[in-house]
């Protein structure tokens, strides 16, 4: 099965969200966590966090870009079980039975996204509406053995500063 997993193409990350999540944790949309959200109330990183962060399910912190990868079973019932713990502790699961069954429906919305070939890189957009919030993934092909996809071009630049 394939599972986004976060991926870190560079430090800005830590610098854009209140809490940025590790290179390579399992990841999920975390789309939950801005349900009863005000768009007022949020900080300028809570909003970066809102817009474009997927949920890091070791550090709870955002990343901007996952890449689809192959989940072991395993592994993906310690995401299934780490995700309700933090359900129960930050989102009033009423009881673990409940929690577990959120948690597994994140996981399967997650495992649904990366029906894409391993080493393809997705990113997420969200924002408010009237019936609440609005997600599209978008998608990154992998472009050559080994390589991640390019997202953009470093051109050198002949005027002197």
């Amino acid at each position: 099965m394939n599972f986004p997993r976060s991926i870190r193409l560079d430090v800005s990350d830590a610098n854009a969200f209140p809490l940025a999540a590790e290179d390579g944790e399992w990841s999920v949309t975390g789309t939950f966590a801005f349900a009863d959200t005000e768009p007022a109330g949020l900080t300028n990183k809570e909003q970066l966090a809102f817009r474009n962060g997927w949920l890091g399910t070791d550090s709870f912190g955002r990343t901007t870009f996952v890449q689809v990868t192959e989940i072991s079973d395993e592994h993906l019932e310690g995401v299934v079980s780490i995700l309700a713990g933090h359900l129960m502790d930050h989102y009033g699961a009423p009881d673990m039975a409940s929690a577990i069954i959120a948690a597994r429906g994140e996981t399967d919305y997650a495992a649904g996204l990366c029906d894409h070939p391993v080493g393809t890189l997705l990113g997420i957009e969200r924002e408010f509406t009237a019936d609440g919030v609005a997600e599209r993934i978008r998608v990154i092909p992998k472009q050559g053995d080994d390589q991640h996809a390019k997202i953009w071009s470093i051109v050198e630049d002949d005027d002197k500063v």
